[in-house]
């Protein structure tokens, strides 16, 4: 029993010795290091301040960029799909909706969302087609099923770089379903008129027939 008392004091000196020496080492390195922090800890908040400004920059010049978007109907004409969804978002941010791209497989008819603090949200179904194309009413019935249930907006929009078939742009004003065709996209899109204005939607959007409905 003394034997092994003696042996475990023998080992908690050894242990206390380790902790103090690996503590009288760390108090060496953070003495030799000290003249060197204050320049550290400058650089590291150089760097930090250099970051924010080129991000503040480069937000600057995005919403600059934005400001003065002009897209002609030649410049659509070449677009794929995926390029023309991109642009519809950013006319729509040029127009005020913070937005964002979310077409693709599984979308349910819609391609673009925007959220705007006083209009509300918008559901935008982009119809990227050859020129001369026509949209037909199914796409406009698409829109109309999901654009509450689905997407919680108050207003939905089928944009296409070509036009609607009658039926369609019937249809579409009956149930609320906006469409841009080829001139309003013009109007829209090269002109710089601001969407609101060509879907003759007033500064605080009014009760959603869409969310009503949801």
């Amino acid at each position: 029993m003394l034997y092994l008392a003696v042996s475990r004091a023998k080992n908690l000196l050894a242990a206390l010795v380790l902790v103090a020496r690996t503590a009288a080492t760390a108090v060496g390195t953070l003495k030799a290091a000290w003249p060197a922090l204050p320049a550290l800890a400058l650089l590291t908040g150089a760097v930090a301040a250099w970051r924010i400004r080129q991000a503040t920059t480069m937000r600057r010049r995005e919403r600059e960029r934005l400001a003065t978007l002009r897209i002609t109907l030649a410049e659509f004409d070449t677009m794929d799909d995926r390029r023309f969804e991109y642009v519809l978002r950013d006319l729509l941010v040029r127009d005020g909706w913070p937005a964002r791209r979310v077409g693709g497989g599984g979308d349910q008819a819609a391609d673009v969302i925007g959220d705007h603090p006083q209009r509300g949200r918008i559901v935008v179904q982009a119809k990227h087609t050859r020129v001369g194309g026509k949209v037909g009413s199914a796409v406009m019935y698409a829109v109309k099923g999901t654009a509450g249930p689905v997407h919680k907006a108050d207003h939905a929009v089928v944009v296409t770089n070509g036009a609607f078939t009658r039926d369609a742009m019937v249809w579409g004003d009956r149930h609320g379903v906006h469409w841009i065709d080829r001139e309003r996209l013009r109007r829209w899109a090269e002109d710089g008129a601001a969407l609101h204005e060509l879907l003759g939607s007033s500064a605080r959007s009014r009760p959603s027939r869409f969310r009503r409905a949801a």
